[in-house]
């Protein structure tokens, strides 16, 4: 698959801008201040494992199979988390279907998603849901998109539920878990024809929340 044209997602605490290598010190600062906040997500620690991050997810968005972004604060452009589409999918559409030949996005994943400790909780993990999840169904026209936890995560499964993430089971031994052990993944998905309502809730969340300084 080709390689996506570069896009941001603008929000009202929250910008999400295409991941390069001039988000590296920022990334490096906003991962340093908690490190153990992050026992079940593969966050970079340091300057170097960060520049390894973005180089691996560049490589990918070349590919096209991922999108990534940098998470920064509206109000002063700080860098305060990543977050990326992957798993990308286009289907092999024959003739005579609707969606044949047309460039279209048929599923994808949301994950590799992170926040520095002042952001959690503020509606920034939200906001940023509602933004992919936005084009991924509005402008992609995604019929699927998933996400994936460690089975141990409680906090991000907690998350993935109120936001209206379908429960669908349990991977077992699906993947390297941050602690370098096999780690059981829980899935969790949002169709198409669910968006509607989803997108309902998230707004709800939104304008329930009062978006505080982060």
């Amino acid at each position: 698959m080709a390689a996506f044209d570069h896009f941001a997602l603008q929000g009202n605490l929250i910008r999400l801008e295409p991941l390069n290598h001039s988000f590296a010190d920022g990334l490096a600062a906003a991962s340093a201040k908690e490190p153990d906040l992050y026992k079940w997500s593969p966050v970079p620690q340091g300057k170097i494992a960060v520049t390894q991050y973005i180089d691996t997810a560049l490589a990918l968005r070349e590919a096209g199979t991922a999108v990534p972004f940098a998470i920064l604060r509206v109000s002063d452009r700080v860098a305060i988390g990543s977050t990326r589409f992957w798993n990308i999918e286009r289907w092999d559409w024959p003739e005579g279907y609707g969606r044949h030949g047309r460039n279209f996005v048929d599923a994808c994943e949301i994950g590799h998603t992170w926040l520095t400790r002042a952001a959690i909780r503020t509606g920034a993990n939200t906001e940023a849901k509602f933004l992919m999840l936005t084009y991924a169904f509005e402008s992609w026209q995604a019929l699927r998109v998933c996400f994936h936890t460690d089975s141990r995560n409680a906090r991000s499964r907690a998350a993935l539920e109120r936001i209206g993430g379908r429960f669908e089971g349990v991977l077992r031994a699906h993947r390297i878990a941050a602690d370098h052990t096999v780690r059981d993944s829980v899935r969790y998905s949002i169709i198409s024809r669910e968006w509607p309502p989803v997108k309902d809730r998230l707004n709800r969340l939104l304008q329930a929340r009062t978006l505080t300084t982060i």
